[in-house]
């Protein structure tokens, strides 16, 4: 028989292995067959560029310095967040995938399938429920509002420092089990890593205060020793007729029964608990602050005189209903909610009105209904970081917000429903149906959400169907339209921009780079005084004006500019880059280089900047010192066919022409139709007595329109 016992007891742990492995398994491939439209996705021009393309820092090799630039200030700057394991997953990225996006949507789509098998094992593991458990995981696995934060590429941070919620949450119930300090390390590991990648766990140790009253039931524990307490002293002290040695007994446990009713001797009990949720609360705060400073920094932080107090109290409760009904309707979502220009009343009124009646309600069902009022708790608790009381840019609200705080609507759902309809015959039919119906629609809108993060312009023009008076999305339609050359459509999605939001100092600022492109410097001198006017701390603006006088030639202007630009930024590299060039272009080099030292101290991996210094090293004549600079450019950004170019030149002027020769072969490669390198290469040939190649190469840099390859040749008589 006991045989027998051992082996039906392995068959079961076997069942239950069997089935854990099955729903991961299932978990994953519904996962990635909702997400497989990722892998058509590239790049947007919202963030993308901040966080990974144009990010000079991000694609360095990965070494102590890089890692050291993770956690300094100035990538805190750049994004208005300090997150150092955000960066270096990002900096991996680039170690591997180079700058394909497919390889970051992979990873960010890995981060969530990881994400969602733990929140399934760990609730598993606390409430010992399988299939709540793992209806909680689809949801969060699929649901439409979590399509944003895995199809954004910027938002790696999101799905990154969920991971560690998951850890931590996971080590909590581990240490919970049996109380350690090794167990305990465990939970500050991760909870500290998680908020290097994003403050968002801010809010994690409230959350598991939440659940030490449900699933784990630690506070319920402490009642039921209470009880069982007091019954004990209570069979004691009413058996009289016992020897004197049991009176003594009585005795003492009626004493025992005084302590264990007096509510000094209950908070001994509870304070332990409370205890050791202190350090995760003192970190939450230092991490709050940092965030609160980074933001500050960047101005991303808006005033209550733009945003008046009782505007973002009332944003909030109407943001609280809203993401409910988005979880249950998921229709017109966007990356970009613009702030209401007024509020109706009554939409005010009822979601305070709604949002109390919810709170009110799950408070007085607590005891029969537990996880009714830890996941309210936990959807609202996790949400006032980001509910709009401290204004974060000029938005209303934001799907990716969403990603941890829905857990706490799911658990409401999954085992809210089967308890409140308990007492029905068919419930278990009708919910089965109800979910099998509910997860197969989710995933439709969610991979449909999924498409439009194809491309920017594919992305905004989504937007601008679901909103109104969208002039961000407009100004980002515009960024797109930029970014593929086409000016003139980008300068009319600016138009409307500004047309929408006569404050927009960005949109009048991208407008300036469109008719910069255009040729057309003194319009975009316009708009940027129009920009500076709205926004006399835009450090970017008073750089893209002094650009734009650069181009004018009038360069003693455009180092005013820069100037300017670099006493409200010190940290500005383009500035300084900028204004070198400026400087040479005054042929005072000296300085030039002065300014392109400062811009490489600042960020050593900016390639244009090495080059920039190269030129004036050239102008110089000290070509050696020029070479090495070259060097270090074409060392960080290989495909940079300028930098070869430049280095070709200063070795044909060292006579090495070879060498030279060897350069501007690769510049051509990387840039086709790269006239000045055909114009060098041929004047190179003919150094070395190729006068056909020459000849050939002259011609070819004619056709590209390079006027001194026109001259040499009628010089020389040879027609073309």
């Amino acid at each position: 028989m006991p045989t027998s016992q051992g082996t039906s007891s392995s068959e079961v742990t076997q069942h239950k292995n069997s089935t854990l492995i099955l729903i991961c398994l299932v978990l994953t491939i519904l996962t990635v067959i909702t997400f497989w439209q990722l892998k058509d996705c590239g790049f947007i021009t919202f963030d993308d560029d901040i966080y990974v393309y144009e990010n000079a820092s991000v694609q360095s090799v990965l070494n102590w310095n890089s890692i050291s630039r993770a956690f300094s200030s100035e990538l805190a700057e750049k994004s208005g967040f300090w997150h150092p394991v955000t960066w270096l997953s990002l900096m991996l990225d680039y170690q591997i995938f180079g700058l394909n996006p497919h390889g970051y949507h992979l990873i960010n789509l890995l981060f969530h399938v990881m994400n969602t098998i733990l929140l399934f094992l760990i609730f598993y593991r606390m409430t010992k429920t399988l299939w709540q458990s793992a209806f909680v995981a689809c949801l969060f696995a699929i649901h439409p509002l979590h399509a944003e934060s895995v199809a954004w590429i910027a938002e790696r941070k999101d799905v990154l420092c969920s991971f560690f919620w998951m850890l931590t949450m996971g080590a909590y119930s581990y240490y919970v089990e049996y109380p350690e300090f090794r167990r305990y390390f465990l939970v500050l590991l991760f909870f500290v890593l998680g908020l290097m990648a994003k403050s968002m766990l801010v809010t994690l140790p409230f959350v598991l205060l939440l659940l030490d009253c449900w699933p784990l039931q630690r506070f319920q524990k402490i009642r039921l020793d209470y009880k069982i307490q007091t019954e004990v002293c209570s069979l004691a002290t009413s058996n009289k007729q016992k020897w004197n040695s049991q009176k003594k007994h009585a005795v003492k446990g009626s004493l025992e029964a005084k302590k264990s009713t007096n509510p000094k001797y209950k908070w001994a009990l509870i304070y332990p608990i409370l205890w050791e949720k202190v350090p995760l609360f003192i970190l939450a705060i230092l991490s709050g602050i940092v965030t609160y400073v980074a933001e500050q920094k960047v101005g991303a932080i808006e005033s209550i005189k733009a945003f008046p107090l009782s505007i973002r109290v009332a944003n909030a409760f109407f943001s609280y209903i809203t993401y409910i009904w988005k979880m249950i309707w998921p229709t017109n979502l966007a990356v970009y909610y613009p702030y209401p220009e007024s509020w109706i009343p009554w939409q005010v009124f009822g979601s305070v009105l709604l949002f109390i009646a919810v709170t009110l309600g799950v408070v007085w069902m607590a005891r029969r209904f537990p996880y009714l009022a830890v996941g309210w708790f936990w959807y609202t608790g996790t949400l006032i970081p980001v509910i709009g009381i401290v204004q974060i840019y000029n938005f209303a609200m934001a799907d990716r917000y969403t990603y941890i705080p829905l857990i706490g609507l799911f658990i409401m759902v999954a085992w809210g429903v089967p308890g409140l309809l308990k007492q029905w015959r068919y419930r278990k039919e009708a919910f089965f149906t109800l979910s099998v119906f509910g997860i197969l629609c989710l995933c439709i809108i969610t991979g449909t959400q999924v498409g439009y993060w194809q491309n920017s312009i594919k992305l905004f023009e989504h937007v601008l169907k679901v909103t109104d008076h969208n002039s961000v999305a407009y100004s980002n339609l515009g960024n797109a339209h930029y970014a593929l050359g086409n000016y003139r459509q980008a300068i009319e999605d600016y138009d409307k921009a500004i047309e929408i939001d006569p404050h927009n100092a960005e949109a009048y600022s991208n407008r300036s780079v469109a008719y910069k492109g255009l040729g057309n410097y003194k319009q975009a001198i316009e708009d940027l005084d129009r920009a500076i006017e709205i926004e006399p701390r835009d450090a970017a603006a008073y750089s893209n004006r002094g650009i734009a006088y650069s181009n004018l030639n009038n360069y003693r202007q455009a180092i005013n500019d820069f100037n300017r630009a670099i006493e409200i930024k010190p940290s500005d590299v383009s500035a300084y880059n900028n204004r070198g060039i400026a400087y040479s272009s005054l042929n005072n080099y000296r300085q030039a280089i002065t300014d392109f030292d400062r811009a490489i101290e600042i960020e050593p991996r900016d390639a244009a900047t090495y080059n920039n210094r190269g030129i004036a090293y050239s102008s110089l004549n000290n070509y050696r010192q020029a070479i090495t600079d070259f060097d270090r450019a074409i060392e960080i950004k290989p495909s940079g066919a300028e930098a070869y170019n430049n280095r070709g030149i200063a070795y044909s002027i060292l006579n090495n022409y070879r060498q030279a020769i060897t350069d501007f072969d690769r510049a051509i490669k990387i840039k086709p139709g790269y006239a000045e390198a055909y114009y060098y290469r041929g004047i190179a040939y003919g150094k070395l007595g190729n006068y056909s190649l020459a000849v050939e190469d002259l011609k070819t840099a004619v056709k590209f329109g390079y006027k001194d390859a026109k001259n040499l040749l009628r010089r020389q008589g040879i027609n073309w």
